[in-house]
Order: structure tokens, then C-alpha cells, then sequence
């Protein structure tokens, strides 16, 4: 799926095809009207992402992750402040995304193999190539014999598998990826986390990755932004000091120390959201 063009407040609509992509939130706020009145989803949010980085974003329910996601990738316009993308030569320019949601979004009437290969069938890429593209992807994912199946007859993982190719496969410089593994069992989200490590250490796309998981985002990232309850802005930058390539380091007392820093930074909102005291 790729995203729409528009990068900010007014509605700029340019595109770069650069390689290396970085991303700059400068000051972005979000506000709903709703009959009872406005509501402010995110309040001067300011960061930066670098090109072939995996930045993960964590937050309290309702803080407005999604709203920020969806802003990036250029499907909301920002109320306040603007979305600036560049790559490593300095010009600036709306990239293409690959998103991928909570919620699979496999086409039901195609194939495996058609899946993966749909946004490179919307980037114009010739039958051919596009097809031998998508296999490759598909063996990578462990899904090669099931090319030729349905999403009915697909696993919700594998299901997921199909979503994460055809991001990855695609010309997309930046993945922007919602809670992708959010409704996963434990053993499927641990497979596809070392499964999404491995791919992304061979392309080193630029990926934005929301999560409700602590100790995903730290697993995942070079960097965790943390967010407040909403209005959501950045209350913390944590750098996860793990070398890369990385080996899912799950016993590792450095992401225990990271994982129960970030909780420390959230336990007093999500509780006020709980109304648990």
C-alpha cells in the first residue's frame, strides 16, 4: 500500500525516490472536532528519525500513536507544525511508504504470491519482474509453498507474513508499521519479530514501528520514543545501546534495565487511564 503525498498543514505534495530517507516532526499537533467539543490528539510533537534506523514508539492507550502514524505517512494532515522528509543528499521530498497495520490487509480474492506483489504492481514494476521480486520475499518468509493459497487458508501469522513482504518488497524508502503483531499470540510475535529483524538487517529501510509492547520496542529498535497520555507529545528519547545485527537478546540484563525505565516513565498515566490509583 502506498501512502498519499501530502506532507504537512498546507498540503505540499512532493516525492524523492532516495534510498536513504530521514523523517523530521517539527512541532506537530493534532486536534479533533467532535459535537462535545475539540479534542487535542497529540501537542507539539518533535523528533527525528534518521535514514536505516528502526524506531519504535510506545504510549499509553489513546495517546495518539496512530493519529502521528498516519500523519507521517501522509493519510492526515497535521492541524499545527510539519512533517519534513530528506534524504542523505539534503533534498527534501514526500518518499513512498509501506504500511502495515494491526489488522492484516490481505486481499481476499488474491493469492499469496499476488499479495506480496501488489505495490510493485502499483509502482508500474512489469509482470516478470515484480513476480520473481514477491517469491523471493515469500521464501524469505517461509511462506514459498504457500504461493499459490488464499488468505482463507492462511494462519493470522502467516497472514501478517504476507503484509510484512509486501512492505518490504516494495519500493517504499520508509515502512510505518501500527502495531503490526499486536493481535498475535506470544510464540507467532516472538518468530515474527526475529523474522522482521532479519529482513529489515538486509534492506536497513527506514521503519517507524508502533507498539503497546515494552519489550518489543526495545528488542526492535535503535532508538524508543516514548509518549504521554494525550495530548500525546515526546516525553522521552531512550537509545538501546545493542549492537547490531541483533540476535532478539531477550535475557539480556540491558533490556530489562531499558524495558523497566520505560515503564517508569508510563505506569502513572496508564493507571490514570485505568483509574487504578
Amino acid at each position: 500500500m502506498l501512502a498519499p503525498q501530502a506532507i504537512d498543514a498546507q498540503g505540499h505534495r512532493t516525492m524523492t525516490n532516495a534510498e536513504s530517507i530521514g523523517i523530521r516532526c517539527e512541532a506537530v499537533g493534532s486536534v479533533y472536532h467532535t459535537r462535545s467539543g475539540a479534542i487535542r490528539a497529540l501537542e507539539d510533537v518533535s523528533f527525528s528519525a534518521h535514514g536505516h534506523e528502526l524506531v519504535s514508539i510506545v504510549g499509553p492507550s489513546g495517546c495518539g500513536k496512530s493519529t502521528l502514524l498516519r500523519i507521517i505517512a501522509g493519510l492526515q494532515q497535521p492541524t499545527m507544525g510539519r512533517v519534513l522528509y530528506e534524504d542523505g543528499l539534503g533534498k527534501k521530498g514526500r518518499p513512498r511508504s509501506g504500511l502495515v497495520f494491526q489488522e492484516y490487509g490481505t486481499f481476499p480474492w488474491m493469492s499469496v504470491l499476488d499479495n506480496i506483489a501488489f505495490g510493485l504492481e502499483m509502482e508500474g514494476v512489469n509482470r516478470e519482474e515484480r513476480r520473481a521480486r514477491a517469491m523471493d520475499f515469500a521464501e524469505r518468509l517461509g511462506l514459498g509453498s504457500f504461493v499459490h493459497h488464499y488468505p482463507r487458508d492462511l494462519s493470522v501469522g502467516m497472514r501478517q507474513r504476507v503484509d510484512i513482504g509486501r512492505a518490504f518488497v516494495s519500493e517504499a524508502s520508509v515502512l510505518l508499521m501500527d502495531e503490526p503483531f499486536g493481535s498475535l499470540d506470544a510464540q507467532t510475535r516472538w518468530v515474527l519479530q526475529a523474522e522482521l529483524l532479519r529482513i529489515w538487517q538486509a534492506s536497513r529501510k527506514l521503519v517507524v514501528f508502533i507498539t503497546h509492547d515494552i519489550e518489543e520496542a526495545v528488542l526492535l529498535a535503535d532508538r524508543v520514543l516514548v509518549m504521554s497520555g494525550r495530548p500525546g507529545m515526546i516525553r522521552e528519547e531512550i537509545p538501546v545501546p545493542i549492537a547490531r545485527p541483533r540476535d532478539i537478546p531477550r535475557d539480556q540484563q540491558c533490556v530489562r534495565d531499558i524495558t523497566w525505565r520505560i515503564w517508569r516513565l508510563l505506569e502513572k498515566e496508564v493507571r490514570i487511564g485505568l483509574s487504578i490509583r
